[in-house]
């Protein structure tokens, strides 16, 4: 019995196995699906593919960079718990993911996957289901960005937010440029910005923004003749809010973000201008375990 793609890419999703080992199953079993799922499961990769359909929205967000800061990653691996993601196991492994990012600059989860990992002679996949297998939970790379440039990385709270913050620079990369880089690092960690720029805010959100705030202000009882000019006033405040050169700097506030960045540039002797950033809050988007470890035994025993 032949099979096709979509066979490969269905048995994919009802295993939660890699690629390769659905369409080398497949093979097996002549195309036959049910058959192919068992020869998943005498393989050794059942416990993973019982465990591929729970939801995984703990782990960690990590970030770090190369010895010269010239390359950083931030990547976010999920578990099924927070217990797992304080397993010093699981953060290693984290950690490996990250030092591939950084060496071979893959273009995606799926080449990450299929890269020979740091350190390692094994895939990162193959680690990865060694991990599953292990540790007992299902565990997911989530997704990752990679920056080359003067990159800072910071991380917050033990795993719970990761930050890199990437700079054009002229100074030197030494300790006090770090320092003001974890200061513009935990910024961005703490208050959350949309953008780095006013530039960067798209005309569509803007007008989105001013429409809301119009309502808001007519709302109010204000005459419609001044209404736009309370309007423009709060697309201001928006601004101071939302974009990351913009916003009042949290460790003095009496200045915002540039004018921390230009006072560290003279005091070091150059120019620095941030150029770009990405902050991965560990689980944002996904939905959450709601069972718990009782009920799961229960179910087991049912």
């Amino acid at each position: 019995m032949a099979f096709t793609a979509k066979d490969v890419k269905a048995l994919r999703e009802k295993t939660g196995c890699g690629m390769m080992d659905c369409k080398k199953a497949l093979t097996q079993a002549d195309g036959d699906m049910e058959k192919a799922i068992d020869f998943l499961r005498e393989q050794g990769l059942a416990k993973q593919a019982k465990k591929s359909g729970r939801i995984a929205a703990e782990g960690v967000a990590f970030a770090k960079t190369s010895a010269d800061g010239k390359i950083g990653v931030v990547i976010e691996v999920n578990a099924e718990t927070d217990f797992v993601a304080k397993n010093a196991d699981f953060q290693a492994f984290v950690e490996t993911c990250a030092d591939t990012v950084i060496e071979q600059n893959p273009a995606d989860v799926d080449a990450l996957l299929a890269c020979t990992a740091s350190g390692s002679t094994e895939t990162v996949d193959a680690l990865l289901k060694e991990k599953v297998l292990t540790i007992g939970e299902n565990i997911k790379i989530r997704r990752f960005t990679r920056f080359e440039g003067n990159v800072v990385a910071y991380v917050h709270a033990g795993g719970r937010i990761g930050v890199i913050v990437n700079f054009d620079t002229d100074v030197a990369y030494n300790d006090a440029f770090v320092a003001y880089g974890k200061d513009i690092a935990m910024q961005i960690a703490a208050i959350n910005p949309s953008f780095l720029t006013k530039e960067d805010v798209s005309a569509e959100t803007l007008e989105h923004e001013k429409k809301i705030l119009m309502e808001q202000v007519i709302n109010e009882g204000k005459p419609a003749k001044i209404a736009e000019k309370i309007v423009m006033g709060k697309i201001g405040k928006f601004y101071k809010e939302n974009c990351l050169v913009e916003q009042a700097f949290v460790k003095d506030g009496n200045m915002n973000v540039t004018q921390y960045t230009n006072t560290v540039a003279k005091e070091l002797g150059g120019s620095i201008k941030i150029t770009a950033f990405v902050r991965y809050e560990k689980g944002e988007g996904l939905e959450k375990r709601e069972d718990n470890f009782a009920d799961e035994v229960a179910s087991m025993v049912k």
